[in-house]
């Protein structure tokens, strides 16, 4: 096969940050994304109503091309949210779900959940919405060890949440372990889960081994191969709870490469000539557009996008390596393999 179309992708977890850094990345996530569910993480973070919609008027005015791409937005979730905020978001049309961060999990987490009971009368009024609950799946507890985070946390966090609320929609984002796809193979049709195209490139080894690369250092920190290798069988088999978010996470090369170096990945630029690439090389690019395209949209309620893009046998390995912005880099993710797969053209 030389030639694929499928309906534009979606991105169902984006960092894009503000200001000039919102500038200099949108673009590359617009070129080959229809949608993204951006993330509230900015600082101070996006906790109202009024603040996500003038964070996604940011965005529409930073486009290069009107109607080009959607921006989803998403409310940081607190103690003190309060749930006449909630029904305002879905009243507005403004928001399309909520984002749990435990606190210190991860970059600018700091004002997420720590006591988890004080948040069930919010999840109760968004599971009377239909308002989907996005988590980043860790536990931030020192006595535990960083590669067992997700499992603790869906054991100790997750686990009792849902048995609570039933009816919630729940997102796991960003998985990175077997036991994360069992659960979520396990979980019903109210729970799913993305997963990273950086994710099902690498394992620890490519973080450690050899000397320590900070690109490659992302949270969820990377895990062992067999956890790898179930998020590869999982995103390629189409299964429908399971989508792509990419969690492309812009950092200044200065940030990244430092004594406490920032977490995050980013891969707005290669992603779907990346996933193309592992698709086909595990026989599966019959299910790429259930994976980028379909999926997720599915899960959240929403309609397909009308728009296409098609995919041809060429050279991806002239993407730029590098974002430029106010004089500073940004590394774009390198898989480590070669890109026999562009994104040609889009209608």
């Amino acid at each position: 096969m030389n030639s694929l179309q499928i309906i534009k992708p979606d991105d169902w977890h984006l960092h894009l940050r503000d200001g000039e850094i919102l500038k200099a990345v949108l673009p590359e996530s617009e070129r080959h994304f229809a949608r993204a569910l951006i993330m509230p993480n900015l600082i101070p973070p996006v906790t109202t109503v009024k603040q996500a919609s003038k964070y996604r008027e940011s965005i529409i005015k930073a486009l290069t091309e009107k109607d080009s791409f959607q921006p989803l937005m998403t409310l940081y979730l607190t103690e003190d949210t309060k749930p006449s905020e909630l029904k305002l978001g879905v009243q507005t049309g403004i928001i399309t779900a909520v984002k749990l961060y435990p606190a210190g999990a991860t970059t600018n987490s700091q004002s997420g959940v720590k006591d988890y009971k004080k948040i069930y009368p919010i999840l109760e009024t968004m599971t009377d919405l239909g308002l989907p609950l996005c988590v980043h799946g860790e536990v931030n507890n020192d006595s535990i060890d960083i590669f067992d985070r997700e499992l603790v946390f869906i054991e100790t966090v997750l686990d009792p949440i849902r048995q609570r609320f039933p009816k919630l929609k729940i997102i796991i984002e960003h998985i990175t372990t077997k036991s994360a796809v069992d659960y979520v193979n396990e979980g019903g049709k109210n729970l799913g889960a993305t997963i990273t195209t950086h994710h099902l490139v690498i394992n620890r080894n490519n973080i450690l081994a050899g000397g320590i690369r900070p690109h490659y250092y992302c949270l969820p920190v990377a895990k062992r191969e067999p956890d790898r290798l179930a998020l590869l069988e999982t995103a390629t088999s189409g299964k429908e709870n399971f989508f792509l978010g990419t969690d492309s996470a812009p950092h200044f090369d200065t940030q990244k490469e430092s004594a406490c170096g920032c977490a995050g990945c980013f891969t707005a630029t290669n992603s779907i000539p990346i996933l193309t690439q592992i698709f086909e090389d595990n026989s599966a690019l019959e299910n790429l557009e259930n994976f980028v395209s379909k999926n997720g949209a599915i899960f959240y309620g929403l309609k397909q996008n009308k728009s296409y893009i098609t995919l041809k046998k060429g050279n991806s390995n002239n993407l730029p390596q590098n974002i430029i912005c106010d004089k500073k880099n940004i590394t774009v993710f390198d898989p480590g393999f070669e890109l026999n797969w562009e994104v040609q053209t889009t209608f």
